[in-house]
């Protein structure tokens, strides 16, 4: 019997999608819509996200514009900007709100990167649990009989190149993400 590797590398490939949806959050002083896909403001008691209720646009290279498509929450969604992570400040001009990305300092990049290091390690311990998963699944169909030595011996091969597959796109990602911020 073959060991199936399938849904292993299904999982690595989410753990992938995942830490690029998180870089896309940090911002490198470049105009990104992304950075604002987890803000939320209160909108009729519920906490509802900023870009479904508003056209968020990159005007140029250094600004993004939010029009709301209920002018009554102008205000909240400047609130909730102010109020999340992001360090930037909005303006508001009573009909829509601008976000200026300034250029970030020196030092400011290398925090930056140090962050894209550190969710890149987090990427690779999630590859490598989902390595040791499939590990155990392998030695479990040892012991209830599916699979013999060899298949095992197999398995961990194919599931060690796999992980060996993904370490590397997470390293790439991570590299790229760290010229983008360093070149501004």
């Amino acid at each position: 019997m073959i060991f199936n590797t399938k849904p292993f590398e299904e999982k690595m490939v989410k753990a992938i999608d995942a830490y690029e949806q998180n870089l896309a959050v940090i911002r490198a002083g470049q105009a990104n819509t992304a950075v604002l896909s987890k803000v939320t403001f209160e909108y009729w008691g519920a906490p509802t996200l900023l870009t479904t209720m508003a056209d968020v646009r990159v005007a140029d290279s250094k600004t993004v514009t939010i029009t709301p498509y209920d002018a009554t929450t102008l205000k909240e969604m400047e609130k909730a900007i102010l109020a999340s992570d992001l360090g930037i400040t909005p303006t508001n001009d009573g009909k829509m709100i601008r976000i200026v990305f300034p250029q970030p300092t020196e030092e400011r990049r290398r925090e930056l990167v140090k962050q894209v290091q550190k969710m890149g390690e987090e990427a690779k311990v999630a590859v490598r649990n989902i390595r040791r998963d499939a590990n155990d699944l392998a030695k479990k169909m040892k012991k209830d009989g599916e699979l013999t030595e060899d298949d095992v011996k197999n398995a961990e091969k194919a599931i060690q190149d796999l992980t060996d597959k993904f370490v590397k796109n997470v390293d790439a990602v991570s590299a790229k993400k760290e010229k983008e911020i360093m070149q501004i």
